[in-house]
């Protein structure tokens, strides 16, 4: 091959792993849980994935900087985020509200209560797009999808009023609990405020799974700025929890990345540099970063959810 054509070949890949929108990266974090899927130990399998992921997403996640980490991150998260579904499930949820719920699949995946109903809100375009791909497609439970841009206060106000008072009327709120998974970084701290203070106000909403990094303030590295220049990280804390109580919700259940890479027999990847200068740290260093991050069952101030906190 030529060098011009070697050089446009380069530059076409590039173009293609290029995150061009917000919702770029739920293909993305697809693609992560349908790889993590072909593997003999995997943690969960999501045959769904690499359907909902499609090339575009495959292609982000293979030349992703430092993609090894990064898909070791996401799928802690996604391994910890199950079992706080499955705690809740088991402790009396009947109505489940995915915010940004991207490409996830666990209504599929997950055995989950055929009478659990589960609500799903993204951007219109990629739900259009998820419902397309899963046409036919029979999921354990009873769902519903929203397009819905999540910043939007007015449309967000309306919809939380109207599950609110369908709660209150069927089933019972306390039973309610709402997930965000990977979706805070990309908001700005008011945004965050924002959506926390009115999840909060709302009558029904008791608690709130999310993904946490509690490592404080700390720069986007910079092989990863330019990938993510349409998709910033936005949402920058000193303490995370902290942030979160001043907004109403506390931690009331924590499962950390050093947590469930050791139930899991995870270590961190032998990366270089990074994996191999995590390896060189002494254990007791090593659990402390790796605990900055994970997985947390949030609750309202002044509100038992009943959940057990074990």
């Amino acid at each position: 091959m030529s060098r011009s054509l070697r050089i446009e070949a380069e530059l076409s890949v590039r173009s293609q792993t290029m995150i061009t929108d917000v919702t770029d990266t739920a293909l993305w974090v697809a693609a992560v849980r349908a790889a993590e899927g072909e593997r003999n130990d995997a943690a969960f399998r999501d045959p769904f994935a690499s359907m909902l992921a499609g090339e575009r997403g495959k292609t982000i996640a293979r030349y992703f900087p430092d993609s090894s980490s990064v898909s070791w991150g996401v799928v802690m998260r996604t391994s910890a985020i199950d079992r706080l579904i499955e705690e809740a499930i088991q402790q009396g949820v009947d109505t489940v509200v995915n915010l940004g719920a991207g490409m996830d699949s666990r209504p599929f995946r997950m055995n989950l209560p055929p009478d659990l109903r589960w609500i799903e809100i993204d951007f219109p375009a990629l739900v259009n797009s998820k419902n397309k791909a899963l046409k036919g497609r029979t999921p354990h439970c009873k769902v519903e999808r929203m397009g819905m841009n999540l910043l939007d206060r007015a449309a967000r106000q309306a919809f939380m009023t109207a599950v609110d008072s369908e709660s209150r009327v069927g089933s019972g709120g306390h039973k309610t609990l709402l997930i965000a998974e990977g979706v805070i970084p990309y908001w700005s701290r008011d945004d965050v405020a924002a959506v926390a203070q009115d999840l909060g106000s709302t009558q029904s909403f008791h608690s709130w799974i999310l993904d946490f990094d509690n490592a404080g303030s700390r720069q986007t590295p910079k092989s990863w700025e330019k990938r993510l220049k349409a998709a910033p990280f936005l949402f920058q804390v000193p303490d995370w929890f902290k942030f979160f109580e001043q907004c109403g919700w506390h931690a009331q259940r924590t499962i950390s990345s050093a947590e469930e890479s050791a139930r899991l027999h995870r270590p961190y990847p032998l990366t270089i540099p990074k994996g191999l200068l995590m390896r060189a740290l002494p254990s007791e260093v090593r659990g402390r970063i790796l605990s900055a991050s994970g997985a947390v069952l949030l609750e309202k101030w002044g509100k038992r959810s009943g959940f057990s906190s074990s």
